[in-house]
C-alpha cells in the first residue's frame, strides 16, 4: 500500500495501551451508557492489531462501484494561492479524506483508516501547506452521520496522519488555524448526536495539538457549530453556538426552554467571550447558525439563522418532502448583517417564499454561509441549493448546475470567479461565479449505500439505495475470474433514498422496493409497470409507523409471499396484491414518542428456512418476538437483552430450527459496543457471541449458507468473519478501506460476499475459499484450493492480449508462517514460472499472468518474436512450504 494511504495513529493512550499491554474491553462499559473515548481509541488499536495477525489479511476485497456516483462531502481546503499549486482536500460526510494534486482531474483517498471516517472539517494552515489537520464527526448530524473520535495532523501535506486528542468531542464542524503561527488553533466542537456531553464548545492549542483548553463552553447541551478568525486581527474570532441533540423520534429541533444558540466573540484569542446577539431573533428562535467576515472589511459579519419564528400554520393536506404531514412552516434561512463587529445586527434578507423554501424545515443539516472575500455584498448561503445574493444578503437567487444539498464552498481570495462546491453529490468547480459548474462525481467513490439486495441474473446484480440520490443496480461480473471483479457504472434501479430491496429468485425482472417509511412498490423491468403495493391501516386506527428503511422480505418457502414490517408485521400471499396484518403492534407503543420521525417501528424480520411460519420480528425500541405459527401467537423473546437498543438484524438459521442470531445497535444512546447474540432455543435464551470483536456498533450478521460454522458481520470499522460459530472472529481487512459497513450479502449460487458501506460505495469478496476452512483444512500445515481457469485471447498474429486474457490465481492455508514457493509446470515437468508469493498463516494467494518467466522482456512487441504468453493446455501449480509440497492441476483455454 502506497505510503498516501496509509493513516499513521499515534495518541499517548495508543503508546500506553501498547507499551502496557492493556487492553480496554468492551466489557468494561456498562451496557446502554455512552462509551468512553478512551474507550473507542482502545478498541480501534485492537481493530488495528487484528487486521495485522488475521487469518484472512490476504482475502482481497474489491472495490465494484458505482463508478459513476458519488457522495455526501461536508468540507473543502485548497493551497493557495492557485496556479503555483493544484492540490484540493476534500472531506467526505462518511468516506475519509480525498486529495487532488491535479485540480481534479484524478483523486485519491488520504485518510481513509482512523477510529473514524467521518469527516466535519479539514483545514490547510495558511503559513505552511504541509500542515493539514482533519477534523472527523459531521457537524450536521444527518439521520445518517457517524460520530467522530477526535483530531488528526498531517504534516507532509496528508501522506501521513497523527491523532491528536479530543476524542470525545464526537463532531467536529470547524477549525481555524492562525495565518503566521500555526501552532495556535481552535476548533469548534458540537458535541455527541444524541446525548449530552461537556465537551463541547471552542478548543485552543498553542502547541500545535499536544494540548488543548476548553476557551469557550455553554452547556453540554450547546457546542460550537461555527467558528471564523478575523482576517485583520488573528486573537478575534467569532463563534456560533447550537443547543441541539437528536431524539430517535425528532430531528434537531429547538425544544421548550432551549436558548442556548448565539454568536459569541473574543477579542483576545479565546481568553473571554461575549455574547453579541443585539438584533438576532429571540433566544427560543434561533437554530443553527452559520457565520462569515468579509475579508474586505472586517468589520462586516453575515450570519446564516435557522429561524424557528412561525411563517404560516399550513392547510388541508400539505405534506413535506417525505410525504409526513407539515408541521407549521417555520421562516428557516434568514440572513442577518452587522457592521459594527457583531456589536448589533439587522436582518438583511428578505422575508419570502424563497427564504422559506431555501432550506425548507431541514435548517439544522445545512447553516454554511461564504462572504466573497472581495466583496462584501457578495454573500453565498447553502441550503438544498447553492444560492448568491449580490446586494448585500437582500435578495438571493438559486445557482443550477450541481447536485442538491450544500455544505462547502471555497472562494479563491485571488479571483472570486473561482469557486468550489461540495455537496450531496460530490465537487463542482465554476470559473465563472457559480453560472455555469465541472462536476466531479464520477471519480469519487463516496457513495453512502444504506443496504444491498440481489437477483439471480446472470452475471448477478447488487441492488442498494443511495443516501439523496436514489436506488441503483450494478452487475458483479466474474467473466475475467473470481478475483478481477470489475469495478461498473450502476444504472437506476426502482426505490427511493431510503429503499430496501427484493428481487423474485425465479424472476429477476420481478423487483420490490420499500421506499422510506413503508411505502412499497413492485416493479417489472421487462415492462416498466410499477405498482403500489402498500398495506394500509384499518378503518379507525392510528395511521402505520414505518422506518427510514422499511424492512420487508421474500418467503423463502415461496417468491409469491412477502412480509413486510411497520409497527405491526403484514404478510401478502399474491405478489403484494392483497395484504394481512399477521402481529399486533409489535413495539412500546408509548404515543408521548411518537414525533416527526416514525419510532417504535419493526425494522428487521427473518422467517426460518427450515418451517414456513417461523419468524422473527425486531423492533427499534428493543423489542424481540417469534411466532411459530405464522402470527397465530407472538411470544416476546427479548428477555434480559440490553433494553431500548435498535434491533439492526435477525437471521434465522438454515441449519437449524431453534438457532437464531440477533445484532443490536447502540448508536442512538452513543453506545459503541458490540452488541451480537446467539439462541439455540428460538429466542428463550440468549448467549453472547460478539466474542473478541473489539468494537460496534454491528449493523448487520450474516449466516454462510455452505459452512455453518461461518458467520459474518458488518461493524462501523470494517467486515469480520468467525469460523467457530462465533466463539472467535477474524478481520477480513484485504484493501478494504475504514467504513461503516450498512449491510452484507453472500449470493447463493456464486459465493461472492458484498458490502454494501455508508461512504465508499460497495465491495465484493469471493469467501468460496473461507467456506471450505473446515476442520480438516484447518487440521494441514499446507492445503492448496482447487484452481480455476485462466484463458488467454490471441490476436490475428497469435500473441497474448491483456484485454480478455484471465489470469490465473493460486489460493492456499498455512497454519504457520513460513517461507513459500508457488511453481508452474508444464506438461514435461519444466518450471516455466515462480510466482511471488504470501507466506503467512492463515490464507494467501500468488498470480500467475500467464507468462513463462523471463520471456516477457525477450518477447517484446514486435510482430514475429514469440509470443511471452503461455500457449492453452494443462499446467501444474506446486506450492512448497514448511518442507512440505501440495500441486493442483490448472487448465488454461484459448
Amino acid at each position: 500500500m502506497s505510503r498516501s494511504r496509509t493513516l499513521v495513529y499515534r495518541s499517548a493512550l495508543a503508546v500506553l495501551v501498547f507499551l502496557s499491554g492493556a487492553v480496554i474491553s468492551a466489557s468494561a462499559q456498562q451496557a446502554g451508557g455512552p462509551t468512553p473515548a478512551e474507550d473507542r481509541l482502545a478498541w480501534y488499536e485492537r481493530h488495528v492489531g487484528m487486521k495485522d495477525s488475521s487469518l484472512f489479511k490476504n482475502v482481497q476485497w474489491q472495490f465494484v462501484g458505482p463508478t459513476n456516483v458519488s457522495g455526501r462531502m461536508t468540507d473543502i481546503a485548497v493551497v493557495e494561492p492557485r496556479g503555483e499549486n493544484y492540490t484540493v482536500f476534500v472531506a467526505g460526510a462518511s468516506g475519509g479524506v480525498w486529495r487532488t494534486k491535479n485540480e481534479g482531474t484524478t483523486w485519491e483517498p488520504v485518510f481513509e483508516h482512523g477510529a473514524s471516517t467521518s469527516i466535519g472539517d479539514v483545514t490547510i494552515a495558511p503559513s505552511n501547506p504541509n500542515i493539514v489537520w482533519v477534523g472527523p464527526g459531521e457537524g450536521n448530524i444527518f439521520r445518517s452521520s457517524m460520530a467522530g473520535a477526535g483530531v488528526y495532523k498531517s504534516t507532509d501535506g496528508g501522506d501521513s496522519w497523527e491523532h491528536k486528542g479530543l476524542a470525545a468531542t464526537h463532531t467536529i464542524p470547524r477549525i481555524v488555524i492562525h495565518p503566521t503561527n500555526p501552532d495556535v488553533l481552535y476548533v469548534a466542537a458540537s458535541g455527541r448526536e444524541w446525548t449530552d456531553n461537556p465537551e463541547r464548545g471552542v478548543y485552543k492549542s498553542t502547541d500545535g495539538g499536544d494540548s488543548w483548553e476548553l476557551v469557550l463552553f455553554v452547556s453540554e447541551r450547546t457546542g460550537a457549530i461555527d467558528l471564523v478568525m478575523d482576517p485583520s486581527d488573528p486573537n478575534r474570532l467569532y463563534a456560533a453556538t447550537w443547543q441541539r441533540i437528536r431524539k430517535k423520534w425528532n430531528d434537531p429541533r429547538n425544544e421548550a426552554g432551549y436558548s442556548e444558540s448565539g454568536i459569541y466573540r473574543t477579542d483576545n484569542g479565546g481568553a473571554d467571550w461575549q455574547a453579541i446577539n443585539d438584533g438576532l431573533p429571540e433566544p427560543h428562535f434561533r437554530g443553527r447558525i452559520g457565520i462569515d467576515v468579509a475579508r474586505s472589511n472586517p468589520s462586516t459579519i453575515h450570519a446564516f439563522v435557522d429561524s424557528y419564528d412561525v411563517a404560516r400554520v399550513p392547510e388541508g393536506n400539505e405534506t413535506d418532502s417525505y410525504g409526513r404531514p407539515l408541521a407549521p412552516v417555520i421562516r428557516g434561512a434568514t440572513v442577518f448583517r452587522s457592521d459594527d463587529r457583531g456589536d448589533t445586527w439587522r436582518q438583511a434578507s428578505e422575508t419570502n417564499e424563497h427564504m422559506e423554501r431555501l432550506n425548507a424545515t431541514y435548517g439544522w443539516v445545512f447553516g454554511q454561509m461564504r462572504v466573497d472575500p472581495n466583496d462584501a455584498e457578495t454573500i453565498y448561503v447553502m441550503g438544498l441549493g447553492l444560492n448568491v445574493s449580490n446586494d448585500g444578503g437582500k435578495t438571493f437567487r438559486r445557482l443550477s448546475g450541481m447536485h442538491g444539498d450544500h455544505h462547502g464552498l471555497w472562494i479563491d481570495p485571488q479571483n472570486s470567479n473561482y469557486l468550489i462546491n461540495v455537496n450531496d453529490g460530490g465537487v463542482d468547480i465554476s470559473y465563472d461565479a457559480g453560472e455555469n459548474w465541472k462536476n466531479f462525481n464520477d471519480n469519487l467513490s463516496l457513495v453512502q449505500f444504506f443496504n444491498i439486495g440481489y437477483d439471480m441474473d446472470e452475471p448477478f446484480n447488487v441492488y442498494g439505495s443511495v443516501q439523496d440520490h436514489g436506488s441503483y443496480r450494478g452487475p458483479i461480473d466474474l467473466r475475467n475470474g473470481r478475483d478481477e471483479i470489475p469495478a461498473a457504472e450502476f444504472a437506476r434501479a426502482p426505490g427511493g433514498e431510503g429503499s430496501s430491496h427484493a428481487i423474485d429468485p425465479t424472476n429477476p425482472n420481478r423487483v420490490y422496493s420499500a421506499g422510506f417509511y413503508g411505502s412499497i412498490t413492485r416493479t417489472d423491468l421487462e415492462t416498466g409497470e410499477r405498482v403500489s403495493i402498500a398495506p394500509q391501516a384499518a378503518e379507525g386506527e392510528l395511521p402505520l409507523r414505518g422506518q427510514w428503511v422499511a424492512p420487508f422480505i421474500i418467503s423463502p418457502h415461496n417468491p409469491r409471499i412477502i412480509y413486510h414490517g411497520f409497527n405491526k408485521l403484514f404478510r401478502s400471499m399474491d405478489l403484494g396484491d392483497s395484504w394481512e396484518q399477521i402481529s399486533p403492534d409489535l413495539t412500546y407503543n408509548e404515543l408521548e414518542l411518537i414525533g416527526d420521525i416514525p419510532y417504535q417501528t419493526i425494522f428487521s424480520i427473518a422467517e426460518s428456512p427450515l418451517k414456513f411460519g417461523l419468524i422473527y420480528a425486531g423492533t427499534d425500541d428493543g423489542r424481540i418476538w417469534v411466532t411459530k405459527s405464522s402470527g397465530g401467537e407472538w411470544s416476546e423473546i427479548t428477555g434480559n437483552l440490553p433494553a431500548g437498543k435498535f434491533t439492526a438484524e435477525l437471521v434465522a438459521s438454515a441449519y437449524d430450527e431453534a438457532t437464531v442470531y440477533l445484532a443490536q445497535n447502540g448508536k442512538r444512546e452513543d453506545d459503541f459496543m458490540p452488541y451480537l447474540w446467539k439462541s439455540a432455543d428460538y429466542g428463550a435464551s440468549w448467549e453472547n457471541i460478539a466474542a473478541n470483536i473489539p468494537s460496534g456498533p454491528v449493523n448487520v450478521i450474516r449466516e454462510d449458507p455452505e459452512n455453518e460454522n461461518l458467520l459474518y458481520v458488518g461493524t462501523d470499522l470494517g467486515v469480520y468473519a468467525s469460523i467457530s460459530g462465533g466463539e472467535d472472529w477474524q478481520v477480513l481487512p484485504g484493501g478494504l478501506p475504514t467504513t461503516f459497513i450498512h449491510d452484507l450479502i453472500i449470493h447463493p449460487r456464486d459465493r461472492i460476499m458484498v458490502a454494501a458501506s455508508h461512504g465508499r460505495g460497495m465491495w465484493a469478496l469471493d469467501i468460496s475459499k473461507i467456506e471450505q476452512l473446515t476442520g480438516e483444512v484447518l487440521a494441514k500445515r499446507l492445503h492448496v484450493f482447487d484452481v480455476d481457469a485462466g484463458r488467454v485471447r490471441r490476436g490475428q498474429f497469435g500473441f497474448g492480449f491483456g484485454a480478455g486474457t484471465r489470469p490465473v490465481y493460486v489460493h492456499y492455508y498455512m497454519s504457520t508462517a513460513t517461507d513459500v514457493k508457488v511453481e508452474i509446470r508444464d506438461a514435461d515437468g519444466g518450471v516455466i514460472a515462480e510466482l511471488e508469493a504470501t507466506g503467512d498463516a492463515g490464507l494467501n494467494r500468488a498470480r500467475w499472468d500467464l507468462q513463462r518467466q523471463g520471456q516477457a522482456e525477450a518477447a517484446g512487441p514486435q510482430r514475429g518474436r514469440g509470443s511471452p504468453f503461455v500457449a492453452a493446455g494443462t499446467y501444474t501449480v506446486v506450492v512448497t512450504a514448511g518442507g512440505e509440497s501440495a500441486e493442483k492441476t490448472v487448465e488454461v483455454g484459448g
